[in-house]
């Protein structure tokens, strides 16, 4: 296998940094963190040509990106990359880049770990067409919780249409949105490229989760990934207090606990379709029509909304959950 072996990715705030935390403790596995710039370069021609091979502005681009900093690659080897004289793709450039990580943490094998990338399985795998996509799925209302705990909105949501009206339907639709997609291009590239994990089932049953997970990548289940908490590394990170270093811990969203009912029923008349496809226990299994008619409202505020076509890259919030039902 050739770098980079695996992306994991899902809805934010489903569980993807355990996850990546998990793999990563795995002996023959590293698993970068939140490489944003892969597919941004190359879908923004950044660095990149319009036939997918390297410029030079892309060594100076990427010695500004954290996330790549955090490889810890150094300008000299990325200029002795640029040095051989002949034309580099895109591909094998990241690949190359992926292998020297590896190299750097000991492994054999090297994958990435960026949420958003849910939204880009289809570039991803034009440019590692023997790539495996491992897709986390976490209980929307579970999701929803976190997502109104963090500073998120300051990042994005709050600047959309819809957020101060009410943001309950919004990250349900954004959860929606994201979950959809992932699913639906992985199931084109079907099972031998693309894994479905429930976070759930991952805290419950972890060890029969990770060897699947294992068996997925054709590797041999490693017991250090349970104890991937012993590893915690002694320097700050990006994401160490938001993301504690802790063993698999269940319960730490619990929507039937800590979301109102107005809430859940806001967010299961927007998004309660999906909830059902994916087999999870609605609370409120027939929402009222008036909430049915509030989720359509917010659902077509959110397909005419500039900052939310350029994110999906869609005009239609797609995935009607529920008909309005006189």
């Amino acid at each position: 296998m050739t770098a980079p072996v695996v992306f994991i990715l899902g809805c934010s705030r489903s569980g993807t940094t355990l996850l990546r935390r998990i793999v990563d403790a795995h002996s023959q596995i590293a698993i970068t963190d939140e490489a944003h710039w892969v597919v941004r370069f190359f879908q923004n021609h950044r660095g990149v040509t319009r036939n997918g091979l390297v410029t030079e502005e892309l060594i100076p681009l990427l010695l500004c990106e954290r996330s790549f900093i955090r490889m810890g690659i150094g300008p000299e080897q990325l200029a002795t990359l640029m040095e051989r004289g002949r034309p580099i793709s895109y591909s094998t450039f990241v690949t190359t880049l992926f292998d020297l990580y590896g190299q750097g943490k000991a492994k054999s094998l090297v994958g990435d770990k960026t949420p958003n990338n849910v939204l880009s399985i289809n570039t991803l795998n034009t440019l590692w067409p023997g790539t495996r996509f491992v897709h986390l799925i976490r209980d929307g209302r579970d999701v929803g919780l976190s997502l109104l705990a963090w500073e998120w909105p300051k990042k994005f949501a709050a600047t959309l249409s819809t957020w101060k009206q009410d943001p309950v339907s919004t990250v349900a639709l954004w959860w929606e949105a994201h979950v959809r997609r992932g699913r639906e291009s992985g199931n084109l590239l079907g099972p031998k490229l693309y894994y479905e994990l429930r976070y759930e089932s991952l805290v419950a049953q972890p060890r029969a989760e990770c060897a699947a997970f294992c068996d997925f990548l054709e590797l041999t289940y490693d017991e250090a990934m349970l104890r991937f908490y012993e590893s915690r590394p002694n320097v700050c990170s990006d994401q160490g207090e938001d993301h504690p270093w802790m063993p698999i811990t269940s319960g730490l969203r619990n929507w039937r606990t800590q979301m109102a009912g107005e809430d859940l029923e806001r967010f299961e008349a927007a998004a309660g379709g999906l909830l059902d496809e994916l087999g999870y226990e609605r609370a409120v299994p027939h929402p009222r029509p008036e909430s049915l008619e509030h989720a359509a409202k917010i659902r077509e505020l959110l397909a005419g909304d500039p900052k939310w076509i350029k994110h999906f890259g869609i005009r239609a919030a797609k995935g009607v959950s529920e008909r309005v039902v006189a």
